[in-house]
């Protein structure tokens, strides 16, 4: 396990940063695919947290 810490500016860029490849690169490699929308499932949106609190 690893735990790295992130401020709301860099987990937006994250986020994004993963939808463009899921979008430019996802689809020939349907591991990698996979493998980056259950990362996308586990981070947070900043958006949604900042509204919470």
């Amino acid at each position: 396990m690893n735990t790295i810490e992130l401020d709301d500016e860099e987990l937006r860029v994250l986020r994004s940063a993963l939808r463009s490849y899921l979008q430019a690169f996802g689809h020939n490699e349907a591991d990698l695919l996979r493998a980056a929308k259950a990362l996308m499932r586990k981070l947070p949106d900043p958006a949604v947290t900042a509204a919470a609190g």
